[in-house]
This record gives C-alpha cells, sequence and structure tokens, in this order.
C-alpha cells in the first residue's frame, strides 16, 4: 500500500512538473524540447542578415547593363575570331589534347 502512494505522488509530481514546464515555453515563447535532442531551432530564431549584407556592396554594373554586357561578348566574339585567324583558337568538338593521347 505504501508503495503504490509513493509511486502516486511521484505521477502526481511528474505531471505537475511537466505542466509548469509546458505553461513556461507557452508563456515565454520558448520551444518545449522534452526529449532533449538537438534542434535547429537557435539557429533559426536569428535574425537573417542576407539582405543587410547585399545592401552593403554597390550593384554590379556589368549585369544590370545591356549594353555593357553586348559591348563585352562582342570583344570576346571579336577575339575568338583573331585568334581562330592565327590558328589559336578551340578545337573542335573530339579533336582536342585529350583524344590525341596514346590509347585511345
Amino acid at each position: 500500500m505504501a508503495s503504490s502512494i509513493g509511486s502516486l505522488k511521484r505521477v502526481l509530481a511528474e505531471a505537475a512538473v511537466k505542466g509548469v514546464t509546458e505553461a513556461r515555453a507557452k508563456i515565454f515563447g520558448h520551444v518545449l524540447n522534452p526529449t532533449g535532442k538537438k534542434s535547429p531551432h537557435k539557429i533559426l530564431r536569428k535574425k537573417l542578415i542576407g539582405d543587410k549584407i547585399a545592401e552593403w556592396y554597390p550593384r554590379d554594373i556589368m549585369k544590370g547593363d545591356p549594353s555593357i554586357m553586348k559591348r563585352t561578348e562582342q570583344e570576346r566574339l571579336n577575339k575568338l575570331e583573331m585568334l581562330k585567324r592565327r590558328g589559336k583558337g578551340p578545337p573542335k568538338k573530339g579533336q582536342g589534347k585529350r583524344s590525341k593521347k596514346s590509347g585511345r
């Protein structure tokens, strides 16, 4: 009889502690983690800083202006054409260094 009263008291005490813990978590906005396992909540509750970092650096002029992009692309094509005329352009598909190695 005495052991059943002791276990009943222990069960009631555990229930009371659990209720108080849940109430505390609800009141103060904490996340309840009764299992004690790792949780990403600590990381996820921090403020995101990506927008602040993006505002700090100036906007890239090369990406925003299509006329500059067009000019750089044209310069690249002109350089490639000049290299091809001298025989220094990229090889045709399947005729590079790797295909000329022995054993293939």
